[in-house]
């Protein structure tokens, strides 16, 4: 049976999705369980089913347009998909209690650690073509089984985590093949899960169903207005959202809940007030520095 106030709920997750470039498990995954009461697995396995059907399309466009580094690609989905499919082992064994719980809140956190380090050093792509980049297989092949791992438990960490490992790894990787990349394994790695999920998780037909047709007309949406959209802004809030859900999930108290997100509103505002003065300072030496030319 289709679940509307679900559809209507991945449909405003799935803005903030294409608005931001996150993946949607870190968002859609814990909002079915927090908001629509869907037990822990049954939200994992028909997130990552739905995210199976979504991801292609992004990775398409990339691999057409060139800026896939396939190498890279390869070594992630080397460790990746296997780790994936035997993470939703790890999952249905947790599943017995709070497992899966856990695991979301503690991968949520990771999720928040990765979105202060992508905004760090997120700035600094390179300008290397792809023949220049020298593969690291070992290093490569670890972040893809970590990821892996964490996908195939939370539905998390496929546009999130792996990016951030990415941009410390290969810091001379252009910003558009490091997306590309990021997608394209992400395509293998998802759909490992997913059919591990299908065949030994707790897969709904409906829940997926519902998901997909909220999340496809909003992912597009978020996608256009992007462009017109604050988007650091937006992603410091989404970190603090996340925090919300993470801290939640972990059943930390609300005294404490309260006080960490007052203190992530605090850095937010003022980080976010550095950054744009920042770059006003940077915009107006290059005007200066123009003019004395």
């Amino acid at each position: 049976m289709i679940d509307f106030p679900l559809i209507a709920g991945s449909f405003l997750v799935a803005i903030v999705v294409g608005l931001t470039g996150m993946g949607g498990g870190a968002l859609m995954t814990p909002m079915m369980m927090l908001f629509f009461n869907v037990p822990p697995l049954a939200a994992v396995s028909s997130d990552l089913v739905a995210s199976a059907v979504m991801k292609p399309v992004g990775s398409f466009v990339h691999l057409r347009h060139g800026t896939v580094n396939l190498r890279l690609v390869g070594w992630l989905c080397a460790g990746s998909v296997p780790a994936a499919f035997c993470g939703v082992f790890l999952a249905r064994a947790w599943a017995v209690g709070d497992g899966v719980k856990y695991a979301l809140g503690v991968a949520l956190l990771l999720a928040v650690a990765g979105l202060a380090a992508k905004a760090l050093i997120g700035d600094r792509g390179g300008s290397a073509s792809a023949a220049e980049i020298r593969v690291r297989p070992f290093p490569t092949l670890l972040v893809g089984t970590v990821g892996g791992v964490i996908v195939g438990v939370s539905s998390v960490g496929s546009g999130s985590l792996i990016i951030v490992a990415l941009i410390a790894l290969y810091p001379a990787l252009k910003a558009n093949q490091l997306v590309g990349t990021d997608l394209v394994q992400a395509v293998p790695l998802v759909v490992s899960a997913a059919i591990g999920h299908l065949l030994f998780g707790d897969f709904q037909v409906d829940l997926t169903l519902s998901l997909l047709i909220g999340s496809i007309p909003g992912v597009y949406l978020g996608a256009r207005i992007s462009s017109r959209a604050p988007g650091g802004l937006i992603r410091a809030m989404l970190a603090a959202v996340l925090l919300a859900f993470a801290l939640t999930l972990l059943n930390v108290g609300n005294g404490i809940t309260l006080a960490l997100l007052g203190a992530a509103v605090v850095v937010i505002v003022v980080g976010w007030r550095w950054r744009v003065r920042a770059a006003a300072r940077a915009s107006s030496g290059s005007a200066g520095l123009a003019q004395a030319r």
